[in-house]
């Protein structure tokens, strides 16, 4: 185990995460809040705390995947702890673990919130809250890869501890140049969701946390109805780019490079966007009796579909107040998520095309014991490291989920309202049935149920296996 690098990548991220927070301070100047001085004080911190840390360049900078995935672990738990201080200090919330739980929620792009009410809360506040989004969507780790030049193959190792998916591949020869352009569409499309929200008539200020809470498809809002107060062309301006922002990133670079056909021959795409089609239409006929109009109807269906296969969790209707069938559906739609690559959580459509393709392989493998078949996406093999990779997370997919399920359970809350808010956390949604519906939030939770659902939160957007690596202690030995 390389400690050395380990420090200090995270003192890098600890420098970066300070840079972040002078966003907020400048929001704090421009409303002439006094609680601009958390963030100044925290910041300070954060930047004297990352400069000791990355003082001085470690001489073996090569590190595998067992040091990317420690590293990107620790690098989130430490900037969720950083992050949470403004919450204690500005007394938004009043004690740690409820700005450590909403500052997870933030970073890890989930948008569970613990605050009853948001509008009286300081725009600083608000701000920081949502930018935690963005900064968590596209993933600390792969902007500090497109800033520090390391050795060998370290850069890739990081960004596939990071990135969602079971797999990850460079766009282009160098993962720095990779990460450069990732993050160069992902500013480039939240610039272009601000221009049309203001076209709408949005604040500025509604307007940049309304974007940084969809590109990074978290779903803090500032307004205590989510979404539902704006206007129906701003609705609909956020229901298009939760999806586009669902999608895996590596189309949006073929696309730029006019490779037309290979972006747009991605099977993953053609079931991601069927999925939204089936289920949007289906909602729509069954919710119809309670709107004006099939419009009204599909419109309302569209963008809460929307919203929870893309993880993004806003919400313009109490959908916990629909009927059953709909209300399926959307819990359904709250495990597959978006696609790999994307800023989306959930288990990923890649995953259960991956799964779906193998369980026909051993059903006809049962018919035809002798036949030997690969399986393919996009016309390119599979390999067996990826499925069985697929395999294994489902598995401590279903064991987290059912240990989070047992523990929750102590609160004595309801069981539809234990489910919801473990998947609801553990696939980075935000909002899920009952008592943690649209209209609720996780407060009704003891402190050791939110622990809880704090990890699933980390859990989900670090894909398990970074998180579940720290409890191993083959994982700390050195070889």
């Amino acid at each position: 185990m390389n400690y050395r690098i380990i420090i200090f990548i995270i003192g890098w991220v600890l420098k970066i995460e300070a840079v972040f927070m002078i966003l907020p301070v400048i929001t704090g100047i421009i409303y002439k809040e006094s609680s601009v001085i958390a963030f100044v004080v925290t910041g300070l911190i954060s930047f004297l705390l990352g400069a000791v840390l990355s003082w001085k360049k470690p001489k073996h900078q090569h590190f595998y995947i067992r040091e990317g995935f420690v590293t990107v672990a620790l690098s989130w738990i430490v900037m969720s702890i950083i992050g949470a201080f403004p919450f204690v200090m500005t007394g938004t919330t009043s004690n740690f673990i409820d700005a450590f739980f909403e500052t997870v929620s933030g970073f890890t792009t989930t948008g569970a919130s613990i605050l009853p009410e948001v509008e009286s809360v300081d725009r600083c506040v608000l701000f920081w809250r949502s930018f935690t989004h963005w900064i968590g969507g596209m993933g600390v780790l792969v902007f500090l890869l497109a800033l520090l030049k390391m050795a060998g193959g370290s850069h890739m190792n990081l960004m596939k501890a990071e990135s969602p998916g079971p797999s990850v591949s460079r766009l282009v020869p160098t993962v720095r140049s990779t990460a450069k352009i990732l993050y160069g569409i992902y500013m480039a499309m939240t610039v272009v969701e601000i221009i049309f929200l203001l076209c709408g008539g949005m604040p500025v200020f509604d307007a940049l946390t309304t974007a940084f809470g969809t590109a990074g498809t978290g779903g803090f809002g500032v307004k205590n109805d989510s979404i539902a107060g704006y206007s129906t062309y701003i609705q609909v301006v956020v229901t298009i780019f939760m999806i586009l922002f669902g999608v895996n990133f590596n189309i949006y670079f073929l696309m730029l490079a006019k490779k037309w056909k290979q972006a747009l021959k991605s099977e993953e795409l053609h079931w991601y966007l069927i999925i939204i089609a089936a289920a949007i239409l289906f909602i729509a006929c069954e919710i119809r009796g309670l709107y004006g109009n099939l419009g009204q109807a599909f419109q309302q269906a569209a963008f809460q579909v929307a919203s929870i296969i893309t993880t993004t969790g806003f919400a313009t209707a109490d959908f916990n107040v629909w009927p059953e069938v709909p209300r399926t559906i959307l819990v359904m739609l709250m495990f597959i998520g978006a696609c790999a690559g994307s800023t989306g959580g959930g288990i990923k459509v890649s995953r259960f095309i991956i799964l779906l393709k193998s369980t026909g392989k051993e059903m006809k493998q049962y018919l035809h014991p002798r036949q030997v078949k690969k399986i393919q996406i996009d016309g390119k093999i599979v390999e067996h490291e990826t499925v069985r990779n697929v395999n294994v997370f489902m598995m401590i997919y279903i064991m987290i989920f059912s240990f989070s399920m047992v523990f929750l359970a102590f609160d004595g809350k309801d069981l539809i309202t234990n489910f919801t808010a473990v998947a609801a956390t553990f696939n980075n949604i935000g909002p899920g049935l009952e008592l943690v519906g649209p209209s609720a939030n996780f407060s009704i939770f003891s402190y050791p149920a939110k622990l809880v659902l704090i990890f699933d939160m980390l859990a989900g957007r670090l894909e398990i296996f970074p998180l579940l690596l720290l409890f191993f202690k083959d994982t700390w030995k050195k070889f």
